[in-house]
């Protein structure tokens, strides 16, 4: 009997270690690794840093610095040898950690390998690392994991998943989005288990490029949790398996994001690694620009990661130094206004500046002079105990409370200084602001969908180059001037059948399984319904949901959107209902054009067969839009077009990853049923606000986008 429990007692608690090791990191440690926002990102490698952007004594301007292996066209035997030259007598990772804490980052994230294969570890996988193959014999990620701990900093650590070094791996391509050989994953595995095991605790395993199987980015994603389940796994892991959405390099986005997230900024576009010929420009100016890029990024509930690109004497650049220590000093005297922030609770833009918050402080960055020296905050109710200029207490501004929100004076004769003024504002309880997207249930009958909707974004894609802006979740805000009850329902079609969303009212969560009940036989009349011929334009290279500037109506005699010498196609033997293949090269697409004449406004089904990317327009305006997570031959979809009465141009843009053939076709030929389902009663007091939203229930991933074009919500009173 001892015998059996203990078996069982093991049984069990194998199974717990499973389970641990595959969840995602413990919240807490999320939201210490969200409160940050500000980190210094180092590219220094062997190689690279030593080259400067130079080859054969000329300025290699194609590419990044950091690439210049490729983009100078240099042997590996050739390459290699310049490991010799490393010896950065100037390198101290205690210089550097301090750096790091006077510009106010909170922790480094350092190359660990880079694309080149050069591991600045020292690794049993390969004997290409800096402590073999260099007169250095130091290892560097160990050198600056010590002098982060004796400094209070944390580490992260960059990991490519690319390796133009290793034999087995895909050779070296034009966009870096390498298929991952089972052998690459394999050796990654290895080094990724040295990283996690030798150098402490690691903040984050900053991933990037590679486009790996869903397999292999489960199993990366597993090995980290596994070995430290409070590391952070950053999304260029691919296959939707980070904990944090990465930005594109640079970006700032203008969007809300559902997801935690990440911008990556180096400090010039062209470069992330030492470039010896770069033009620096103004330090004042470069100072004015990436703080100001900080304060957006936070502003908007990310964390900013400043880049550095160390010589290969291992010494920073001192324009950057300069650059990073003015923002340290900022941060110093407004350190509040930054680090444990929330977002700006506004849904509106400032010509001014931006807005972080707190529960009961709201800090107004003023990136220039505000129009007549004067701000509102609009919607925003609370008792004002004060409002001062950060780092001028004293300085105190007069405000006035209206309907219309807050009207702030700002002070005259601050202090000028470096950098931008912050105005503190304080209220004695908290406050309140409206919501965005406040909807009036006036009426006998309301309908919510995704084209009312406001969005919170993340981004979704197999690899780097396939991803696009996803949706995760969709939102509203009810109100009504009166009392009153309402029944709702929720319609959907085949497209939605079986799936499980949440759907949140008023703080209250109800998960419904959208099965297929209560069908309802959509009257319209597809008889009277006349189609044009099929235009087809194409190949062309851009990302999935990429569309070229605004798109009106569309005359196929004067070539496809963005290119003004490239007609479209008439394929005037091309039928509805019958799937096409069409040929495409890796991250190609094409466009799909074709007019309806509709006797009256109504909507159709149509159902829609693509390859790894699709997106639906119908008169200018975007219908929906998502990538191939699954990596199927093919995709089907079923839309619903609102067509109006007379002209409608139906858009249908598909795209290619790896494969060889985009599938296509626009089958009218379908069931034109849609479905209802009945919720629990909504009951709204008269002027309050009643959140609402939904969202996939226990969804794949943080980022897979919801893929509910056709779900909508109706309201009628009761």
């Amino acid at each position: 009997m001892k015998k059996r429990i203990l078996l069982l007692f093991k049984t069990i608690t194998l199974l717990l270690a499973a389970i641990l090791s595959n969840a995602q990191s413990d919240p807490a440690a999320l939201q210490s690794w969200k409160d940050q926002k500000y980190s210094m990102f180092i590219h220094w490698g062997s190689i690279y840093s030593v080259l400067g952007g130079v080859w054969k004594g000329q300025p290699v301007s194609r590419g990044l610095s950091e690439q210049i292996q490729a983009h100078a066209g240099i042997y590996s035997d050739t390459y290699a040898k310049v490991a010799k030259q490393f010896n950065p007598e100037l390198w101290n990772a205690d210089s550097v950690v301090l750096l790091a804490k006077r510009a106010g980052m909170r922790s480094i994230v350092i190359t660990t390998k880079h694309h080149d294969g050069f591991c600045m570890f020292k690794t049993n996988t390969t004997d290409f690392n800096v402590f073999d193959a260099t007169p250095f014999k130091k290892d560097v990620v160990r050198d600056l994991s010590e002098a982060c701990k004796r400094h209070g900093i944390r580490l992260g650590l960059y990991f490519s998943l690319i390796d133009w070094r290793f034999p087995q791996a895909m050779p070296i391509s034009s966009h870096n989005s390498d298929q991952v050989t089972p052998e690459l994953h394999e050796y990654n595995k290895k080094q990724v288990t040295e990283l996690l095991s030798n150098y402490g605790t690691i903040s984050e395993l900053w991933f990037d490029m590679g486009s790996q199987s869903i397999q292999q980015s489960k199993e990366l994603r597993d090995l980290v949790h596994k070995l430290q389940p409070n590391c952070m796994v950053s999304s260029r892991l691919g296959n939707d398996m980070g904990d944090f959405n990465v930005m594109g390099d640079n970006q700032e986005p203008d969007y809300i994001i559902g997801v935690p997230w990440q911008s990556p900024a180096s400090f010039f576009d062209e470069t992330w690694g030492y470039r010896s010929w770069q033009k620096r420009g103004s330090e004042e100016d470069k100072f004015n620009e990436k703080l100001t890029s900080l304060i957006k990024v936070v502003s908007r509930g990310g964390n900013y990661l400043l880049n550095i690109g160390p010589k290969g004497d291992g010494s920073v650049v001192d324009f950057e130094k300069n650059v990073l220590l003015k923002i340290g000093a900022w941060l110093n005297r407004n350190a509040e206004a930054i680090y444990g922030t929330g977002m700006d609770p506004f849904h509106v833009t400032f010509d001014w500046g931006q807005v972080t918050s707190r529960p009961d402080k709201l800090y107004l960055h003023l990136l220039k002079n505000p129009e007549q020296g004067a701000i509102l905050l609009p919607g925003i109710k609370g008792k004002i105990s004060k409002i001062y200029v950060l780092d001028e207490k004293e300085k105190t501004a007069i405000f006035k409370e209206s309907k219309n929100g807050i009207t702030i004076t700002v002070p005259k004769n601050l202090k000028s200084g470096e950098g931008f003024k912050v105005l503190a504002v304080e209220f004695k309880n908290g406050y309140s602001v409206d919501p965005a997207n406040v909807v009036q249930a006036s009426g006998n009958e309301l309908t919510l969908n995704g084209h009312n909707a406001f969005k919170y974004y993340s981004n979704s894609g197999i690899d780097y180059n396939s991803r696009f802006k996803s949706t995760v979740k969709e939102v509203w805000t009810l109100q009504s001037a009166l009392n009153t009850n309402l029944s709702p329902y929720l319609i959907y079609s085949n497209q939605e059948k079986g799936k499980e969303i949440d759907v949140t009212f008023n703080n209250k969560v109800q998960t419904v399984k959208l099965d297929g009940e209560d069908a309802l036989v959509l009257e319209n009349d597809l008889m009277g319904l006349t189609w044009g011929h099929i235009y087809l334009a194409g190949p062309f290279s851009s990302g999935i949901d990429e569309v070229p500037g605004k798109i009106g109506e569309i005359d196929p005699s004067k070539g496809w959107p963005g290119s003004s010498n490239k007609p479209w196609e008439v394929k005037s033997n091309w039928k509805n209902d019958v799937v096409y293949s069409l040929p495409a090269e890796t991250y190609e697409g094409y466009y799909l054009l074709q007019d309806i004449n509709s006797p009256k406004d109504q909507s159709i089904l149509v159902e829609i067969t693509s390859g790894d990317g699709v997106l639906v327009m119908l008169n200018g305006k975007e219908l929906f839009v998502h990538n191939n997570p699954a990596k199927a031959e093919s995709q089907k979809d079923i839309i619903m077009l609102p067509l109006k009465s007379g002209k409608n141009q139906l858009l249908v843009k598909v795209s290619n990853t790896f494969k060889k053939n985009i599938p296509v076709s626009i089958n009218t030929n379908i069931q034109q049923v849609l479905y209802r389902k009945a919720l629990d009663q909504f009951s709204l007091q008269k002027m309050q606000f009643y959140p609402l939203s939904w969202q996939l229930h226990n969804a794949p991933t943080l980022h897979q986008t919801l893929n509910l074009p056709n779900l909508s919500l109706k309201l009628q009173k009761k």
